[in-house]
């Protein structure tokens, strides 16, 4: 019998531990004999360490190691060469740690990092993207696996036909996580077994990477992350911390926390990739698409392919018999880019819907109508069905609570003041996607019940959620189940990435508690009782259908017509997400996604000097994100979706669906408030000043 426990807004388990201080994050678990460690950064863009000297660090008062390439714990190469830390004296990047300082204190640790001395042989380098880069090249595959190029019909063709042309470039940035809780471990070895307290979106793949690294078998180490304080997909595997954490811990044979600072996460443990993105649409004079082509082109590093997936988003999003996208990759001497929330899809998104736009203006349809038009069932990539698809009924939802109805498409045509009003909308999908994840649930003889999966909460309300799906699953009051996660001991899981966790983990609960509950029916043996379940062979059986969640995107922008400086009265994001397990949490997710995507439209850059290799504004007081002030009212709804195809919980993600589209909404009410299209983010005033006299 059910509880009715999903659906209901419950209030997230641990906040009273949050808002106590008492919920323990990496580097704050009680230790003894702690040390604490440092991190220091090359100061050249390449070349290679010919000195080390820490005469003066090893004299500072509670410094007790300097480890380097020269004195450091062998590791063994893996999968991720840049995780092969303090191994050799070749340097890569500027801000490549190269040593780690460990003192009595943090205080020390610092101080003994600013004595050390390194010398070094230069070379030249390369550091700047742009679309003519000798070294452009085209990647086997793109993230995670994708097809590098596709084609169907004769887009060259179709497009010389066509009445109706658009030919843009899009360009944006590199961007940076910066999750609140930066990349952090406490690390500590006994009788050579391994303990992490370690920032991370999942234990279980943390643990691989460091029993393959330290040559251990998994079962001698463990990885502890009760609670994150976000990731935005920097925390997605094993990063520079835990690595240099064990390193030192082993080195000086004691405990040794150690948490990089703002300056340091930018770069090193990974970023948005900038992107040069040319996006060629044609349409007949009704606004029916006819050729879609999108060329993508991003960096990644000497160490390292990362190939970000940037126009996959258009293979599926819209309908034209003539289609083509293509991706070419720079290897340059920087950071190896890295997974951010919404990976291709966000960059990919703000290209195509700002295209769409475009499009729009030139066939003179209204640009909702535009994509209703081009809507379909059945993937254009795959040629299948969709399982579920309601793009238009996001589309529709929107515009009647927006108030689209009437709108006058004409740029400038509404002002209020010295201020320009402008509107803009964008469609916004993700895929629906499951990984194998396992579980256990328990029968106490007290009547309560416990279930464990290694599922990690960076601050979505994951642990409330799997707790609700539990009860529901196991036929009993949410108050009678106790949730434990976070732990590499407890049953493996997927990570909390990819929007996928609470469909992964959330099957493997259900199994568990459905064998549970025939094990108690068939009157098992009486006290404690526990049964597992593994989903690998379920999950992988699946389908492969195209399974995405959809949304729209609808935004009301001001512009000061002196100044150009850009305010939006209103945000509203629409969405078709499958079934929403928590509306308090679901809600949160969706409005950050949206806020992060407001923040790119208008603020986020990271800014990197070519001569040093290195992002000159590698904090928050100048790497700028969006604030209360920016927007007025922000507000996310859902339709009611049931989506049989999914998984035994019909929930489809909302980690990333919030930020698809986002920025693009922004810059096309802009330009409808003003008349001045912004093709390479961010929108900021002095690119509307440069650009028009708005007053």
């Amino acid at each position: 019998m059910s509880t009715g426990a999903v659906g209901r807004a419950y209030p997230r388990l641990e906040g009273p531990a949050k808002v106590t201080g008492t919920a323990r994050y990496a580097v704050e678990y009680p230790v003894d004999g702690v040390t604490y460690g440092w991190a220091v950064q090359a100061a050249v863009v390449r070349g290679r360490i010919t000195r080390i000297d820490t005469t003066q660090a090893l004299a500072s008062p509670g410094v007790l190691a300097v480890v380097h390439h020269g004195n450091a714990p062998r590791i063994a190469p893996g999968q991720q060469p840049e995780l092969r830390l303090l191994q050799e004296p070749t340097v890569h990047h500027r801000g490549q740690y190269v040593a780690v300082v460990v003192a009595t204190s943090l205080e020390a640790a610092r101080e003994g990092a600013r004595l050390v001395r390194i010398d070094y042989d230069t070379g030249p380098h390369s550091t700047v993207l742009t679309d003519d880069h000798p070294g452009l090249y085209k990647p086997d595959q793109v993230n995670p696996s994708y097809p590098t190029d596709t084609a169907e019909g004769d887009f060259d063709a179709g497009y010389a036909a066509a009445p109706v042309r658009v030919d843009v470039t899009y360009r944006t940035p590199a961007y940076h996580n910066n999750p609140m809780e930066p990349h952090a471990t406490t690390a500590q070895w006994h009788d050579g077994r391994l303990l992490v307290h370690d920032s991370t979106q999942g234990a279980t793949p943390v643990r691989a990477t460091l029993a393959e690294l330290f040559g251990l078998p998994p079962e001698s180490i463990r990885v502890v992350a009760e609670h994150v304080g976000g990731g935005f997909g920097s925390k997605g595997y094993a990063k520079a911390s835990v690595v240099l954490a064990a390193l030192a811990a082993r080195h000086v044979d004691r405990p040794v926390k150690l948490a990089l600072t703002r300056q340091q996460l930018f770069g090193p443990v990974g970023y948005r990739t900038p992107t040069i993105q040319r996006v060629r649409l044609a349409a007949d004079t009704d606004g029916r698409l006819t050729a879609i082509c999108h060329d993508a082109i991003s960096q990644t590093s000497t160490i390292r392919e990362f190939a970000e997936q940037t126009a996959v988003y258009t293979r599926s999003m819209y309908a034209a018999p003539h289609r083509r996208t293509t991706h070419r990759v720079t290897r340059l001497d920087v950071p190896t880019p890295f997974w951010m929330r919404a990976p291709g899809e966000c960059p990919g998104a703000y290209a195509l819907e700002s295209a769409l736009d475009e499009l729009a203006i030139a066939v003179g349809i209204d640009p909702v109508e535009l994509r209703i038009r081009n809507d379909t069932d059945v993937d254009p990539d795959q040629g299948r069905p969709f399982t579920s698809r309601n793009l238009v009924a996001c589309l529709r939802e929107g515009a009647q609570r927006f108030g689209w109805a009437g709108r006058d498409p004409s740029p400038r045509s509404r002002r209020d003041g010295r201020w320009l009003i402008g509107t803009g909308v964008a469609g916004s999908s993700y895929p629906a996607r499951a990984r194998p994840s396992s579980a256990t649930a328990t029968a106490r003889s007290d009547g309560t019940f416990l279930v464990q999966i290694n599922a990690t909460d960076i601050g979505t309300g994951a642990r409330t959620a799997i707790w609700q799906v539990a009860a529901d699953a196991l036929g009993v009051p949410p108050e009678r189940v106790e949730i434990r996660i976070g732990d590499s001991a407890l049953p493996a899981a997927a990570l909390a990435g990819g929007s996928m966790g609470t469909a992964s983990w959330s099957w493997a609960v259900i199994r568990a508690a459905q064998a549970l509950r025939e094990k108690l029916r068939d009157g098992g043996p009486t006290g404690e009782v526990t049964a597992e379940a593994d989903t690998t062979e379920e999950v992988g059986g699946q389908p492969a259908l195209p399974r995405y969640a959809y949304g729209a995107h609808f935004v009301e922008v001001r512009v000061d017509a002196d100044t150009g400086e850009v305010r939006l009265n209103r945000m509203l994001g629409v969405f078709a997400a499958g079934r929403v397990v928590n509306p308090t949490t679901a809600r949160s997710q969706l409005i950050g996604g949206m806020t992060m995507g407001l923040s790119m439209a208008l603020h986020e850059e990271g800014l990197l000097d070519e001569r040093y290799g290195d992002w000159v504004n590698h904090d928050l007081a100048t790497y700028h994100i969006t604030g209360c002030a920016d927007v007025e009212a922000i507000e996310a709804y859902w339709l009611d979706e049931r989506d049989d195809e999914l998984n035994p919980a019909g929930v489809k993600g909302i980690g990333e669906i919030g930020i698809v589209g986002a920025a693009a909404a922004v810059a096309n009410a802009v330009h409808h408030a003003t008349g001045v299209r912004i093709r390479e983010l961010p929108i900021r005033l002095d690119k509307l000043i440069g650009v028009s006299d708005l007053a």
